[in-house]
């Protein structure tokens, strides 16, 4: 089940990414947050919020991300500043973060340079796998998204769980709205190499069978 929803459904066992959820703060509002993992990072999807940890207050825009083990405290607050804020909170107990953020899709000419598929895609985004696992969890838009071979219809709430080795990609938009999306990266394995790899360029991917 590699698409699972923020507080309804349970992560897979593999994941490292054990729950998630996305948090909307007014201008103006503040509220408490005690971590419920062994890991916690918080990225900002859009507007301005400030983050206040082990005393120390921290200013974040679209897509400021911080990773809240650094202060080793559980407590923190998060407080609007401007614009509509929305904070995606990630929780679990990776070893570590092999990269995240926040990115879109639009429709555009496919690319070129990607490992081959048998789909019809309508966007820019290409058809990759990596040395770790990586979680999209939307936040704007619809879309159709291909992971391990199988085709998913997503939307707002939505995390596309792919583990490592898995090809997968944005095939095409529902109602020409752009995707947003964070992405999270966690553990680096096998041959270790960091960003998109497409077996023209990097060799056949090597699947984690246990991880579908």
């Amino acid at each position: 089940m590699p698409v699972f929803r923020a507080g309804k459904d349970q992560a897979p066992r593999w994941c490292e990414l054990e729950e998630f959820e996305f948090i909307a703060i007014k201008p103006g509002e503040s509220r408490q947050f005690t971590k419920r993992t062994a890991k916690e990072e918080l990225i900002v999807c859009r507007g301005n919020v400030a983050v206040t940890c082990g005393g120390l207050e921290i200013a974040l825009t679209e897509g400021g991300k911080i990773d809240l083990n650094m202060s080793g405290k559980a407590e923190y607050s998060i407080s609007g500043q401007h614009g509509e804020p929305l904070i995606c909170r990630l929780m679990g107990r990776w070893k570590s973060i092999t990269s995240s953020g926040i990115f879109s899709v639009q429709t555009a000419e496919p690319p070129k340079h990607d490992t081959p598929y048998s789909y019809k895609k309508t966007t820019r985004f290409d058809n990759h796998y990596h040395d770790c696992d990586e979680y999209w969890l939307v936040f704007e838009g619809e879309a159709a998204v291909a992971s391990e071979g199988k085709l998913y219809d997503v939307k707002p709430g939505d995390c596309v769980a792919t583990g490592m080795g898995w090809h997968h990609d944005v095939v095409s938009l529902k109602g020409g709205n752009p995707l947003r999306a964070v992405w999270f990266e966690g553990t680096l394995e096998g041959g270790k190499r960091t960003g998109h790899l497409w077996e023209p360029q990097h060799g056949k991917a090597m699947q984690m069978i246990d991880r579908q």
